[in-house]
């Protein structure tokens, strides 16, 4: 669908990410061109051409928005936010402490986090944590000799008590019901 350059201009005032990759604007006074989406400050109608691919606008000697990117063809800086996050969890998730100062780090802050995580993954970021620890609880009660506090600590729980809490929770049984589960079906080997 062909849209005049009337059209075109309210769906750039809208932000409208419909229409992203249909076409693209540029700004004459910065030489910069963007998705309709783009959330930078509107600019004036005046000062805006448009273009239908992005070769375009490059060749017409305009460069790329930082903000919105039209030089890539898919941009989701919310799921490469989320993604970030979860590097950073994955690999400090047995130790709360650093844990802490590296998500600290990426500033950004507590509620955007957890609104990031629970649109991206359906799940909060300490929901997440614990099924990470929990995932390791089970693969040390299964694979190692350790005591149940040893494996708590090992897993990044601060107590007993929420480790036992926790597991039950998501396991439906006991640390020490599960690890004797496996120590039986060993025994029958």
């Amino acid at each position: 669908m062909l849209l005049i350059d009337e059209e075109k201009w309210k769906v750039v005032i809208d932000c409208d990410s419909s229409y992203d990759g249909q076409f693209f604007y540029g700004v004459k006074t910065t030489g910069i061109f963007c998705r309709p989406s783009c959330k930078s400050k509107s600019p004036k109608r005046d000062h805006v051409v448009f273009f239908d691919r992005a070769e375009q606008a490059h060749a017409a000697g305009f460069r790329p928005c930082k903000r919105c990117r039209p030089d890539l063809l898919e941009f989701e800086p919310k799921r490469e936010t989320v993604e970030k996050i979860k590097k950073v969890i994955d690999k400090f998730y047995t130790d709360p402490k650093q844990l802490k100062e590296e998500i600290v780090g990426l500033g950004i802050s507590r509620n955007s986090l957890i609104r990031l995580f629970q649109d991206q993954l359906g799940m909060t970021p300490v929901q997440y944590i614990n099924k990470l620890r929990i995932e390791k609880a089970k693969e040390l009660l299964a694979n190692s000799q350790d005591t149940i506090l040893s494996i708590a600590l090992q897993c990044g729980f601060g107590s007993l008590s929420t480790f036992y809490n926790l597991f039950r929770r998501l396991v439906d049984m006991s640390p020490t019901q599960y690890g004797k589960l496996f120590a039986k079906k060993e025994n029958e080997k």
